[in-house]
């Protein structure tokens, strides 16, 4: 491990994934260690545009007894080269690599015999996908979504043939970008220099995101396609969104309340397809990542994520995990 840019107590680990068309391909685990050792851990995935630096999210966690991991994936934060296309993937099943080595990380080399999964948005539709190609051996023993990217917000007619069409499109000229993409009505929502509270990295997560092309699109679809014909989680699973969403694409103080960038309908309509053990929870007054909410809609949202994990994964009494590798052992 070597310190992270949050500075202590976070350390990281770079995950090389060997090379891919553009070159080097590398991911990043995040660890921020409990005050005391247990046998439970939580292995965090960020969303489109995004990268781990929710350290509210951590201390929650580490402050009853869970070391937590944050996983910057390949193209994203941390891990992005700059010879890559920033957050482009052609297949999510490219994400299952660093997942699975974070995962051993997490079990063999730092000893937790409990993992929680938890990722938001994009990386929910991810997780779950490796969470359901993974139940033979998994890897995790519970996952927390926090509003999935389960279909694309946008009108019917778009969402499906035009988005089939599209899609076909994408195959053919991968790194096309598609001529209408985010626009800053979320990011004013988060950031302290316009109406929000959370200061970040805009070169990691900027304000009108990076362009989304085509090849990505295509790689979502099919990933959605895949969700909504039905998973088999073996695990439990809590779907969390807002109440409502927000449709604007310039700001308005209502998207400060609300979830600005997908249709909430949409994650309540499709948990059920994720396994046979699916608790959705809605929150009044959420924004797209809920934890990124205002103070009192957090606090919900924590007390919620620790009733359940307490009802549905083994929180009992803490057991003493192996000691971790001395700092700097594993590069």
């Amino acid at each position: 491990m070597e310190p992270d840019v949050l500075g202590p107590p976070y350390e990281r680990h770079t995950i090389d994934l060997g090379t891919d068309d553009e070159g080097p391909v590398v991911a990043t685990l995040v660890r921020r260690m409990a005050d005391r050792p247990t046998g439970r851990a939580v292995l965090y995935v960020h969303g489109f545009v995004d990268y781990f630096f929710q350290t509210h999210v951590a201390d929650f966690f580490a402050t009853r007894g869970w070391d937590f991991y944050a996983l910057d994936l390949r193209k994203y934060g941390r891990s992005l080269l700059p010879h890559q296309t920033p957050n482009f993937c052609r297949d999510v099943g490219d994400y299952f690599p660093e997942l699975d080595a974070a995962t051993a990380i997490i079990r063999d080399r730092d000893g937790h015999s409990t993992v929680l999964g938890m990722a938001h948005s994009t990386g929910g539709l991810i997780m779950s996908l490796w969470a359901d190609a993974r139940r033979d051996s998994r890897p995790l023993d519970g996952l927390v979504l926090n509003s999935p990217f389960f279909d694309l917000n946008v009108p019917w007619v778009i969402r499906r043939p035009l988005a089939a069409v599209v899609a076909r499109l994408g195959r053919r000229s991968p790194l096309r970008v598609l001529p209408h993409g985010l626009n800053t009505v979320y990011g004013e929502s988060l950031h302290a220099d316009h109406h929000g509270e959370w200061s970040y990295d805009l070169s990691w997560k900027p304000l009108a995101g990076f362009p989304v092309r085509l090849g990505w699109l295509d790689a979502i679809r099919t990933a959605q396609l895949r969700l909504r014909a039905g998973l088999a989680i073996p695990v439990p699973v809590l779907v969390a969104c807002s109440l409502r969403s927000f449709r604007g694409r310039r700001w308005q103080e209502a998207a400060n309340v609300a979830d600005a960038v997908l249709d909430v309908e949409h994650m309540v309509r499709w948990a059920p397809r994720l396994g046979r053990h699916v608790t959705v929870v809605r929150f009044d007054g959420g924004l797209h990542d809920l934890t990124l909410s205002g103070p009192a809609v957090r606090e919900q949202v924590f007390a919620e994520v620790g009733r359940w994990a307490e009802g549905f994964l083994d929180t009992g009494p803490t057991t003493t995990a192996r000691e971790p590798e001395p700092v700097g052992a594993a590069g």
